[in-house]
């Protein structure tokens, strides 16, 4: 059948193989670190974390340059905010996935970045309103190289730089949901496919960008994730 304009294709992500990994959906959760849920004003003993979804093509993959890829400072918004994250690509679909199964449905990590819009975020949750206009926006979640392995990664250390100064530093064993646990409560609500993405949360440190800053996430274990924030696109 012909459609009346061209299909999008879909994000490519590369893989240290030398294969790309077309995205399907992307999941993020959130307030899985306890401090991150402290400065956020949440309980991490009574809140426990959730998630929420991005578009497929909020996803930014890596530049192929040395360079930093750039994503634009977007529109309405006076604090957009970083935050690091690890991030697993799924590589077998499944519903209902038990803990103890999760390492088969994974294809790989890679380190990434949830972009929020705070103040947007903020206002919502004061009328109690979906967080869309603050976490699904354009380029807000770029990743890095994808490291394909079935391996569940339990720990690790966990930064983020801006323009040369650590301002996030944890390690993934510090999350509330494990790995595991975050596969298998997200595949309770949706079935996972292939080309599926988890963003798992964030530590406690996140602040705001400014176009010019240079942000740089790295995770023990992967290749580093560099971003430049550019001007406005609006």
């Amino acid at each position: 059948m012909k459609t009346v304009f061209e299909p999008q294709a879909p994000v490519i992500v590369p893989v240290d193989t030398g294969e790309g990994f077309p995205v399907r959906r992307v999941f993020c959760i959130g307030r899985n670190y306890a401090a991150h849920a402290r400065e956020m004003g949440s309980d991490p003993d009574r809140d426990p974390p959730f998630f929420f979804t991005k578009w497929a093509e909020a996803v930014v993959p890596p530049d192929s340059s040395p360079l930093p890829s750039a994503i634009a400072y977007p529109p309405q918004t006076g604090n957009y905010h970083y935050e690091a994250e690890l991030v697993v690509a799924i590589g077998r679909g499944g519903h209902n996935i038990d803990p103890r199964e999760a390492a088969a449905h994974i294809f790989g990590y890679a380190c990434g970045l949830d972009m929020t819009r705070r103040d947007l975020q903020n206002a919502a949750k004061e009328k109690g309103r979906p967080w869309d206009t603050g976490k699904n926006v354009e380029q807000s979640a770029p990743i890095g190289l994808i490291h394909a392995t079935h391996t569940l990664t339990t720990s690790g250390a966990i930064t983020l730089k801006k323009n040369g100064e650590i301002k996030q530093s944890g390690n993934l064993a510090d999350m509330i949901w494990s790995i595991a646990d975050v596969i298998a409560y997200v595949s309770r609500f949706y079935r996972l496919e292939p080309g599926d993405l988890i963003y798992t949360g964030t530590p406690d440190g996140v602040g705001p960008v400014v176009p010019g800053d240079r942000l740089t996430v790295s995770i023990d274990g992967l290749s580093d994730l560099d971003i430049l924030i550019g001007p406005s696109a609006a």
